[in-house]
């Protein structure tokens, strides 16, 4: 095995680890001071900015990783890169938000059954609160498709303008989570912690799905 694989599986696995530890950490600590010492400033900070026209911004944002942005967006994208035949990535790109986003998420949610902070809503929400579906949803969807950027971009500018667009988009989106009071700033780091290890998982099962498919 070349050196150059041995330290991206290396890499890969501390990435999984540090996001599975993340996860759990908070999951098993909801309760605890340490969590709402991290919680709590946070939103603090970000509530203390509210205006009309910031939520007019945040309701927006807020949009791109709810379920009916986050499929459309989804629809879209695949359908194009099913017209310029990439196939095997607008499946893979279908399935994994798809079951992601959508089942993995609805499953953990009934798992730990945290409850919404009880602070100043912005806009009403029901269902459980951790992880954040935005959050975890935006993550997987957006870091699905900069691996796929990967694949198909030719400009290296291209991959790290695409890159920093969806960080920036995804990070935003887990702000307007917490500004709208529907979610504690744990639940959106946890959120992301869950959609970037099924981000990695199915980028494995996609490069495994493609070998079996060139044997």
């Amino acid at each position: 095995m070349k050196r150059q694989t041995i330290v991206q599986w290396v890499f890969v696995l501390l990435v999984l680890s540090f996001c599975t530890w993340i996860f759990f950490e908070i999951a098993g600590h909801f309760n605890q001071a340490e969590i709402r010492h991290f919680d709590l400033p946070i939103i603090s900070f970000v509530q203390g900015n509210i205006s009309g026209r910031l939520t007019s911004v945040m309701l927006a944002v807020t949009f791109l990783g709810s379920v009916k942005g986050a499929a459309a967006v989804t629809l879209f994208l695949s359908l194009v890169l099913w017209i310029k035949k990439y196939r095997t990535l607008s499946l893979y790109l279908a399935v994994s938000v798809a079951l992601g986003a959508g089942v993995f998420n609805t499953i953990l949610k009934y798992i730990f059954k945290r409850q919404r902070p009880d602070i100043m809503r912005v806009v009403q929400e029901t269902g459980y609160s951790f992880p954040s579906g935005h959050s975890m949803g935006s993550m997987i969807l957006y870091g699905c498709l900069v691996l796929i950027l990967f694949r198909i971009a030719k400009r290296r500018w291209v991959k790290v303008a695409g890159t920093l667009f969806a960080l920036l988009l995804v990070l935003a989106i887990g702000i307007s989570r917490i500004y709208l009071g529907v979610h504690y700033p744990s639940d959106v780091a946890g959120g992301y912690a869950a959609g970037l290890v099924w981000v990695i998982l199915s980028a494995l099962a996609l490069n495994l799905f493609e070998r079996k498919l060139k044997l």
